[in-house]
């Protein structure tokens, strides 16, 4: 596998000791096996790799065509079909990796799932069948997850690279220099969605042709010029549409030429000449990839016209192996949702140690409520951490509100390496770190993170509270205990008396949690 350098490399970085963040190195003589499932809008896919002597080698993989986004009705609901081909099919991915611990699983859902409208319950049964939360993810995050899968298994280049990839119902353009993206699209336009819209009754004629290519225009035309403006030194391609392509270009040799502009003309031809989508025949192009192939054709012959792109390589890495990659990295100091709130915090100018006091306090309230809130493990302690770091964004607009300020940055900015879900968590723990709280403020949630989010949101207003004065003096002792929704703060009675504004905060805590729902108790 040509991929398999870039990840020893990563694999090394692990074994050489811990990492910045505090993350144990892996034992020499571990083996650690990592999981990766994308639910695209047209196949699904998973690949398994096991980690061994300071090497990752894949050791299964298992695509499926499942065709999501073709079950998506006129008002973006999931009809049954769609959903009993997904889940029977996530039945037999969830054999897999069940049992693989939960760190080293990452699900991801793509513009099906982005689109889908009252999929609550179909989500709830997909996890159940995996054994793992499915994290729909939006469309610049599934661009950088490609781009890194992709730029690791090609070799090197100098300058900048292009990558471009076909799914189902999405488009994906990425400029970036080695493995590092710089630029990054997500067009709503997938080899599923034009094959319907235009070749929906599988006729092929140069009228239809003329049509999607026209459909494909309009959507790259305000975006071309990012990707113009510095020369590339490659362009690579990943994933069904873009692999098929090479394949019958190659004459199904198993061969897989660089995709040309030419090529595609004839091939272009080739596909009007059969008539019907039914007709087709070409080596190299499979019956499950034939009632799509087309409008992945229009798309990525506009692509290379709107780009300039005279010649297109095809990369084995895709949204998969860039999990993979995401995963290792999250086990160094390559995280790059650590990334995100570095940038977040410089670009807001939040007063650093001001918000390290908040994190500090938070982490330790976090540990003692930790078993008895069901919050152990890393996943809600790292939120708790990045939204104490970011509860003050808001106070670069303006200081009336600035919660809510904050919460809707975080929840609609572009955060590489946040799933949604994830990110909509940390926008509802800024939203609910000061003045008035009720579950209404989780909305929007999946049931499964709506109690966590709320007594996460409780330890971090604490936090908030106890640092209101913004002093570098030493905080005081506090002592948290949690049964429940009933909460028991233990404090120095000296230093209460001390501090009568933070009495003062702490009765109007006990009111605002009351509302939603929690009992603060406070002895000193």
């Amino acid at each position: 596998m040509e991929s398999r350098s870039g990840i020893r490399n990563l694999m090394n970085r692990i074994r050489s000791g811990p990492s910045a963040n505090g993350v144990g190195a892996i034992p020499a003589n571990d083996q650690d096996t990592l999981a990766a499932v994308d639910l695209g809008s047209n196949s699904f896919h998973m690949i398994v790799a096991r980690f061994s002597h300071g090497q990752l080698t894949i050791v299964d993989r298992l695509r499926e065509m499942v065709r999501l986004a073709a079950g998506l009705d006129e008002k973006s609901g999931l009809d049954p079909d769609a959903q009993s081909r997904a889940l029977d099919c996530l039945g037999r991915f969830g054999q897999r990796v069940r049992e693989i611990p939960g760190g080293r699983v990452r699900v991801v859902g793509t513009n099906a799932l982005r689109k889908a409208r009252r999929a609550n319950k179909f989500l709830e049964e997909a996890e159940s069948l995996l054994g793992h939360p499915i994290q729909v993810i939006s469309g610049i995050e599934e661009a950088r997850l490609i781009y890194l899968g992709a730029s690791h298994s090609l070799p090197a280049v100098g300058g900048p690279q292009l990558c471009v990839d076909i799914g189902g119902g999405s488009t994906e353009i990425v400029r970036g220099e080695g493995n590092e993206p710089q630029v990054m699209e997500s067009l709503y336009m997938g080899c599923v969605s034009i094959s319907e819209r235009c070749f929906g009754n599988g006729k092929l004629t140069a009228r239809r042709f003329d049509k999607a290519r026209t459909a494909v225009r309009l959507e790259l035309e305000p975006v071309k010029n990012r990707f113009l403006q510095t020369p590339v030194s490659r362009c690579a391609g990943t994933s069904g549409t873009i692999r098929a392509a090479s394949s019958v270009l190659g004459n199904g040799t198993g061969e897989r030429p660089d995709i040309t502009r030419e090529g595609l003309g004839e091939l272009i031809d080739t596909l009007i000449a059969a008539g019907r989508v039914d007709n087709l025949d070409l080596p190299g192009l499979s019956a499950q990839r034939r009632p799509v192939f087309a409008g992945g054709i229009a798309i990525l012959v506009e692509v290379m016209d709107a780009l300039n792109i005279e010649r297109m390589a095809f990369a084995d890495g895709a949204l998969r192996e860039g999990i993979i990659y995401d995963l290792v990295g999250r086990l160094t100091d390559e995280d790059a949702r650590v990334r995100s709130v570095r940038a977040m915090a410089g670009r807001f100018q939040v007063d650093s140690r001001q918000a390290e006091q908040v994190e500090a306090l938070a982490a330790k309230l976090f540990a003692q409520v930790a078993e008895s809130w069901q919050l152990a493990g890393g996943q809600y302690q790292q939120i708790l951490s990045w939204a104490a770091l970011l509860h003050e964004i808001g106070l670069d607009i303006a200081h009336a509100h600035y919660h809510r300020h904050g919460a809707y940055l975080l929840e609609n900015a572009d955060l590489p390496g946040f799933p949604n879900d994830e990110q909509l968590m940390l926008a509802r723990l800024v939203a609910t770190h000061r003045r008035s709280f009720s579950r209404k403020s989780f909305s929007g949630l999946p049931r499964r993170l709506t109690k966590p989010a709320m007594r996460l949101a409780v330890l971090l207003r604490l936090a908030v509270l106890f640092n209101r004065s913004r002093a570098a003096a030493p905080e005081p002792v506090v002592s948290l205990s949690a049964r429940g929704s009933k909460l028991q703060l233990q404090m120095d009675g000296a230093w209460l008396e001390a501090n009568p504004l933070t009495v003062a905060d702490l009765e109007r805590e006990q009111a605002h949690l009351a509302s939603a729902g929690f009992e603060l108790h406070v002895e000193g």
